[in-house]
């Protein structure tokens, strides 16, 4: 079981159009509306797991102040609104679809930033605490970017967004520590980062596919009345992942040397969509699969981009010395 799942996380480029086109056709063929009640435990499936592998510790150490400040200006201060007026410019009469749009750009950082960080030879130490610093500040400011941005559009119940944030994140994020705390007292740090945390990431993809299922099982009937739809929210999301690879790539050889440059790139670029997910069908009752449809495409988009910019990475900030 556990092969299959990390076969399936390394395959994500296949297995989310894969899934997605399964719950279309679920969709079409069943009755879906049951599917809600998988919501909750599917996004415990899918967050705890990333949980137990977070190093909150490496938030206080030091070595690449710049890239940490630059990271978070580019995460809070321009990508958020980047995606707001995108929302208002593509979704004028559809608001769900924007706030899909508003969610991915508001959790930054996920396991893909350092993934993707160490394929490209960048510094994992400065991609780990952007992680770390991304998912805390992003969970903390979350309710009140949607409210700020959005609450004149679609009713936004801020204890409902934040009570949500805690359940989808900060409740993990606890049990996760605790989890991690325990094993490394059990086993030591060489067990753990060998035996222990790779067995749980896999686990998260499961909770992934599983909520990317329902959103499409659920906005089936729709996309089949309107078959231009998918088209019409890639456009919005290209040109989102396509402004911010820009401004991230030329901050980052402006200001920064190769390692953090690349780290400053997935850092700012990747989002955590499974967050993203979890809080869209969670949070916006009934229209919420509008949300998650927006953002569970930008999987696709956000996974393909990450390795085609691989290739790009030697030429834009020069080769990794020996």
């Amino acid at each position: 079981m556990l092969k299959f799942l990390s076969y399936i996380s390394k395959n994500l480029i296949l297995a989310i159009p894969v899934v997605m086109l399964g719950g279309f056709l679920f969709g079409l063929a069943l009755p879906s509306v049951w599917l809600k009640s998988l919501i909750v435990p599917l996004t415990f499936v899918m967050v705890y797991p990333m949980m137990v592998t977070l190093k909150l510790s490496k938030v206080l150490e030091g070595g690449d102040g710049k890239a940490q400040l630059l990271a978070q200006l580019i995460n809070f201060g321009i990508i958020p609104f980047v995606a707001f007026g995108l929302g208002q410019w593509f979704f004028p009469a559809q608001p769900y679809y924007a706030m899909g749009l508003l969610l991915a750009a508001l959790l930054p950082t996920s396991g893909m930033t350092i993934s993707w960080t160490g394929f490209a030879g960048g510094n994992l130490g400065a991609a780990v605490k952007m992680t770390v610093l991304g998912l805390i500040i992003g969970s903390l400011a979350t309710p009140f970017y949607v409210q700020w941005l959005m609450g004149a559009i679609v009713p936004v119940d801020m204890w409902a967004v934040f009570s949500q944030i805690v359940f989808i994140v900060f409740l993990p994020m606890i049990a996760g520590h605790f989890t991690q705390s325990n094993l490394l007292k059990k086993y030591g740090q060489k067990a753990f980062q060998s035996e222990w945390a790779p067995r749980f990431p896999p686990f998260s993809t499961l909770g992934v596919l599983g909520i990317v299922f329902v959103a499409m099982a659920l906005k089936a009937q729709q996309l089949v009345d309107r078959p231009g739809e998918l088209v019409n929210l890639a456009l919005p999301l290209l040109a989102l992942y396509g402004l911010n690879y820009l401004l991230s790539t030329l901050v980052a050889k402006i200001f920064l040397k190769r390692g953090d440059a690349i780290a400053l790139v997935y850092g700012t670029v990747m989002r955590n969509l499974s967050i993203a997910l979890a809080l869209a069908m969670n949070a916006f009752g009934s229209a919420a699969s509008d949300a998650a449809l927006v953002i569970t495409l930008a999987y696709i988009i956000q996974v393909q981009s990450a390795a085609w910019y691989i290739k790009l990475t030697d030429r834009l900030f020069g080769k990794k010395a020996a």
